[in-house]
């Protein structure tokens, strides 16, 4: 057995940390040993990848093993700038990132996957590994016994002819999927009947006419883009909609505006469409939310006037340059519920906002971020509540 010693180095930086947030946990360490000996036998060429890695973990793992030019994906722009902190402590390179694309995973034998919260995102991995990854590959997806469901060994059925669970350790589990799906367990689409002999072609097509999903979101009237990963899919949020009902008076004499943490895009595109003078930031560090939030303009005819941004928060952006902000903030980091999140957010929008600008901000009403916002930003008064949320606006003062 492989000792894995430099794990207990790894750090979650730059995201948050805090004694109960973790940057490496029995899931990672389980899914290493599990593959172990596929990826010794692999490491004679670039034929690892890992998807879903948080801190780095795997990936560094991977390369512990003997793995070369491993090609790693990772949604959130904080795990990708971990992994590359922590790569440069240990003094550890022969990796790449990339996006969520087939070059991920073209002819790759052996793929390290951590199962996401999202059943969608665990699919559109899924889908584009059986598509692309070498015919004999070998996935080996772990999760916290407590987040994982049956529904996720289903998902990994549509796509490959074998899947296996393994014994749990330390309340983790080893899911092992081999034989990319090619006959007629293969997803049909709208009812069709299933088409047995498929080619990887085939597979390939259908993934591609599968994700990202689109719907029509009335009100507003907007179309919405939606990959696998993204917070509410190609619907609405209770959240969000209940903000929409609540920003016609945000900042009214606004020229510049930011969606922060723009998920799908929603927020964005209904703040242009409503103000046709308004130039329009939206960001978000998922690159899963940022691709759909790209395909959202472009379906609504708004890529030439709202900017999509990955990025940390608003870390791309100078001081003071932002006149009016919105915010739904998660209180998750991973499966962990936090209101550091939010409030690093806050933070970093109260940097941004010029004299006078607005933060109009949605949350759930237990978390009670009014003392937060007033400390951070300014004079901040509520705007509007219901059962479940808060609605607040601050502004920044001269200070």
């Amino acid at each position: 057995m492989t000792d894995f010693a430099f794990l207990a180095e790894l750090r979650r930086r730059p995201d948050v940390e805090a004694p109960n947030l973790v940057a490496v946990d029995a899931a990672d360490r389980l899914l290493l040993d599990t593959a172990a000996k596929a990826v010794r036998k692999a490491s004679h060429g670039p034929t690892v990848a890992v998807i879903g890695d948080a801190y780095g973990a795997l990936t560094l793992g991977a390369l512990e093993l003997g793995a070369r030019d491993v090609r790693v994906h990772q949604d959130a722009l904080l795990g990708e700038r971990a992994l590359a902190a922590n790569a440069a402590l240990l003094g550890r390179a022969g990796f790449s990132s990339l996006e969520l694309v087939p070059e991920l995973v073209a002819d790759a034998r052996v793929i390290l996957l951590r199962l996401p919260k999202s059943l969608d995102q665990l699919d559109e991995w899924a889908g584009l590994i059986a598509a692309h990854a070498a015919p004999d590959v070998t996935v080996f997806a772990a999760g916290m016994v407590k987040h994982m469901t049956l529904a996720q060994n289903e998902v990994l059925g549509r796509w490959f002819g074998e899947v296996r669970a393994g014994l749990a350790r330390q309340k983790a589990r080893v899911l092992t999927a081999r034989g990319p799906q090619k006959s007629g367990n293969m997803p049909s689409t709208a009812g069709a009947a299933p088409s047995f002999g498929v080619s990887r072609a085939e597979i390939a097509a259908f993934v591609q006419s599968s994700w990202p999903k689109t719907a029509l979101i009335d009100p507003p009237g907007i179309t919405v883009s939606a990959h696998g990963g993204v917070f509410a899919g190609a619907s609405l949020d209770i959240g969000t909609r209940f903000l929409l009902e609540h920003l016609a008076d945000a900042k009214p004499d606004a020229v510049t505006a930011i969606d922060l943490g723009c998920g799908t895009g929603v927020i964005a595109a209904a703040l242009a469409l409503a103000r046709p003078g308004l130039r329009v930031h939206a960001t978000d560090q998922s690159a899963a939310a940022v691709a759909s939030a790209r395909e959202t303009m472009q379906l609504n005819g708004l890529d030439d006037r709202v900017m999509v941004v990955r990025d940390d928060a608003l870390g791309s952006l100078p001081d003071a340059s932002a006149e009016l902000i919105v915010l739904n903030p998660p209180f998750h980091s991973g499966t962990t519920v936090t209101a550091d999140v939010g409030i690093r957010l806050m933070a970093d929008a109260a940097r941004v906002l010029a004299p006078g600008g607005e933060l109009r901000v949605v949350f759930n009403s237990h978390l009670r971020y009014q003392p937060t916002l007033r400390r951070l930003v300014g004079e901040t008064r509520q705007v509007a509540r219901n059962s479940k949320f808060t609605i607040t606006s601050s502004v920044k003062g001269d200070r």
